[in-house]
């Protein structure tokens, strides 16, 4: 599936009926550059979650929790150096246990670790298209 926004709005828009149609035990991986708006993206996802708090990039914490119809599992694992660090973490209970969906950024850095089912959502920008226009792809993980 490839969309086309011209937005941020449009962007939180397509995230948000991304994350209406998600299922229990999904693992989304958001892959894009610096400042691609795969937070904007996140924040959509978790609306269409039913997720009522406030969604932020997780970088510090790697890993963030959010409430809503589905329990959101927001992963930013830009600074993870060794795939092994996220056995701290407890991936394995949010990718496999199948409750929750799981919403995993910079996905390319634990590729070994992600479920064969896990959905890509890649963002890119085109500038000869405007600043704004993104290119949103979601395909099967072996995209990866």
């Amino acid at each position: 599936m490839r969309f086309e926004s011209q937005s941020p709005e449009e962007t939180f828009s397509f995230g948000e009926r991304i994350g209406r149609e998600a299922r229990p035990g999904s693992v989304y991986c958001l892959s894009g550059e610096l400042g691609v708006g795969k937070t904007v993206f996140a924040k959509g996802f978790s609306r269409g979650l039913g997720v009522t708090e406030t969604v932020s990039s997780p970088s510090f914490p790697i890993l963030k929790s959010y409430e809503g119809r589905l329990k959101l599992y927001h992963f930013d694992v830009y600074r993870i150096g060794d795939p092994s660090e996220m056995e701290e973490i407890g991936y394995e209970d949010c990718f496999y246990g199948g409750e929750g969906v799981s919403l995993v950024e910079w996905p390319e850095r634990i590729r070994e670790l992600l479920p064969e089912d896990a959905v890509l959502v890649r963002i890119e920008k085109d500038l000869q298209k405007g600043l704004d226009y993104r290119l949103i792809t979601v395909g099967g993980r072996e995209e990866c």
